[in-house]
């Protein structure tokens, strides 16, 4: 039987199969010579084979509890992220079994783990390759567009598509830097370096970075928010966050609309909501908004990428925060940044 093969469990049932063999001889000899007071013998007999086999009982579960609260031990250490860990299964027996694929699929999830981290390292690496090698021909190509547009100052043709030249080689720029800051994101090869910083401000200065494209555009850039409110945060993370949020407002509005920038403090989380009441967004693509390069078949900006939102979501996941989105086609649109306050416990 596999139950017997582990040592401990044939101590345990030979014990008691020892102890019934001595209570069967001593009442057999109590009985073949008919001893006066044979059966009180006989009674006390049996309560200290009984004893004896509770004591081990007693042992061997006392034993095994051991083993399983060191077990415990090991897979909470691991849990805690020590990849170190491993439950000793240095017996034979069904439950040291059971530890033995427990160790196996540590080593697997470990490898997993490092392969997961080689891959985005990989990835990391690859695209800031590209990045780098792609920064010198598009400096060169605006340099050039530069000249080309200086030099055809008085030919409307050239200068009209020497300036959609400017526009695709300013929205590749970003296509480039955005691919950048997500992979590093991904990767995390990022840290973030938090401080204790004022919504106020952090919403003031991404409203001075919009505030002549909002003129231009005849649109208002509106803050609503207590200016005492504070929270634990990478400044320019989150800077970069909110601007790409007010950015996509800007690009869904038109004149006379408005972006709102408001916050709120409870007493678990901070929120930050980046509202505007531009053409909405279509329930079929709620669903879809923060996957990368997702573009709606309704949508008929032609300057987004796809990328920006995806940016947003992973600034705001990588300080344990969370994002959702609310739309009314053709009314309100209101993205919601929520990010918890650590407490003391």
């Amino acid at each position: 039987m596999k139950i017997l093969a582990n040592r401990k469990i044939k101590f345990l049932f030979s014990g008691i199969l020892i102890c019934d063999f001595v209570f069967t001889l001593v009442c057999t000899l109590l009985v073949h010579f008919e001893l006066k007071n044979s059966i009180f013998f006989i009674m006390l007999t049996f309560w200290c084979i009984s004893i004896i086999i509770l004591i081990f009982c007693y042992r061997y579960f006392k034993d095994q509890h051991t083993i399983m609260e060191n077990a415990i031990t090991q897979i909470t250490e691991y849990i805690s992220c020590n990849k170190e860990v491993t439950i000793e299964c240095n017996d034979e027996g069904q439950l040291y079994r059971l530890f033995h694929e427990v160790n196996s699929l540590v080593s697997i999830l470990n490898a997993h783990a490092e392969n997961e981290k080689n891959s985005k390292s990989f990835l990391k690496n690859t695209i800031s390759d590209i990045s780098h090698q792609l920064k010198t021909p598009l400096a060169a190509l605006n340099i050039y567009n530069g000249i080309i547009q200086e030099e055809a100052k008085e030919i409307p043709t050239i200068q009209e598509f020497s300036q959609l030249s400017e526009q695709e080689l300013d929205r590749i720029e970003a296509l480039v830097q955005n691919l950048l800051k997500i992979t590093k994101l991904d990767a995390g090869t990022i840290v973030l370096e938090k401080s204790l910083e004022n919504v106020s401000e952090l919403a003031e200065n991404v409203k001075k970075h919009f505030r002549f494209r909002a003129e231009q555009e005849g649109k208002e850039i509106c803050l609503s928010g207590n200016e005492e409110i504070a929270f634990l945060c990478d400044r320019n993370w989150i800077i970069e966050a909110i601007s790409n949020l007010v950015k996509n407002a800007l690009d869904h509005t038109e004149k006379g609309d408005f972006v709102r920038i408001e916050w709120r403090a409870f007493p678990s989380l901070i929120q930050i909501t980046v509202k505007d009441n531009g053409s909405g967004i279509y329930p079929e693509d709620l669903h879809h908004i923060f996957k990368r390069f997702y573009r709606s078949r309704f949508s008929k900006d032609t300057q987004g990428i796809g990328l920006g939102l995806s940016l947003v979501k992973a600034i705001v996941e990588a300080h344990n925060g969370t994002i959702e989105v609310d739309s009314v086609l053709g009314g309100e649109t209101s993205f919601t940044m929520n990010f918890l306050i650590p407490t003391k416990l």
